[in-house]
């Protein structure tokens, strides 16, 4: 979904330049509640991750082909503020070193792939929290829903910005259908990547899982009674 020079017109950059700008902003002040010893180092393994896991794409149709996007999935682990800052780090590495996304496009692609899939993961692993038992178990598949849910609604943006600024010639409704139906395969690919991510981490070290934090300060300690007969438990 990376976008490329020239395929929006310039009042449309312009201003998903200015949102991401203020969203970045405002995580950069917010995302300091989310760091400490445990969430700063994850930061940078989680952005190493997402790097070096979008360089691996997999095919979702004849010449068609998607990779992960990772907004859930940081989100979950490390916090959404934080995960904004992390992403957008990502995409500015990969606009400047490695052409992918254009120069005056990266507000637009942080706008979509960064914020965007944040928002919307998070929101849904939220929801899905609320509505569902506390359960530690589910946490890798909220967060796995959550990812897939994102990827068609970051692409169902994209079409807006399209409709409102696009600077080429390509109609509307041949554009909805191809991106909201290729980003339904990759949302599947997203959340299978999310949840199994996840779910490891969460077994070995579920500490290091933000979004688990709350399901964990919530465990009451158990004292089991001693077997042995007039000993204090």
């Amino acid at each position: 979904m990376h976008v490329p020079d020239g395929f929006l017109d310039a009042p449309t950059s312009v201003a998903t330049g200015a949102i991401a700008a203020v969203c970045v902003g405002t995580a950069l002040v917010k995302a300091r509640k989310e760091l400490d010893d445990k969430t700063a180092p994850m930061v940078g393994l989680v952005a190493a991750f997402v790097f070096a896991a979008q360089m691996i794409t997999f095919p979702v149709g004849v010449g068609t082909s998607g990779h992960l996007m990772g907004g859930a999935l940081a989100a979950v682990l490390i916090g959404p503020w934080s995960a904004i800052l992390c992403l957008s780090v990502v995409f500015a590495v990969q606009c400047l070193l490695f052409a992918d996304g254009g120069i005056t496009a990266l507000g637009t692609n942080i706008t979509l792939m960064g914020l965007t899939t944040v928002a919307v993961g998070w929101l849904v692993f939220k929801v899905l929290q609320a509505v569902l038992p506390k359960r530690l178990s589910l946490v890798p598949i909220q967060a796995g829903v959550g990812a897939f849910l994102s990827v068609p609604v970051a692409s169902l943006l994209f079409v807006g910005l399209y409709a409102v600024g696009g600077a080429t010639h390509i109609p509307l409704g041949s554009l909805a259908t191809a991106m909201v139906g290729v980003h339904l395969l990759i949302g599947i690919g997203e959340g299978i990547i999310t949840f199994l991510s996840v779910g490891a981490i969460l077994a070995v070290r579920p500490d290091l899982v933000y979004g688990a934090r709350g399901l964990l300060a919530k465990r009451e300690l158990e004292i089991k009674p001693s077997s042995t007969t007039g000993a204090p438990a």
